[in-house]
């Protein structure tokens, strides 16, 4: 899988053919503890590059356990 991040801070989260493929088949990826590691970087990374690039507004928004995740 591979992140694109675009200027605005928002992320297009890309699966090849067959990560699309697992995901169809089992309903999930499951990262092994070397990979999650590497996902979690790489996590890290756009959440740094994200804070810099929102517009205040959403940069000052909170999350709460509750709040709603939707993808486009």
């Amino acid at each position: 899988m591979k992140f694109k991040q675009y200027d605005n801070g928002s992320c297009d989260i890309e699966f090849s053919l067959k990560e699309r493929w697992i995901i169809l088949k089992k309903g999930k990826i499951h990262l092994s503890d070397e990979m999650l590691k590497h996902f979690g970087n790489h996590l890290v990374k756009v959440v740094m590059d994200w804070q810099l690039k929102f517009k205040e507004d959403v940069a000052n928004k909170q999350s709460f356990t509750d709040t709603k995740i939707e993808g486009k």
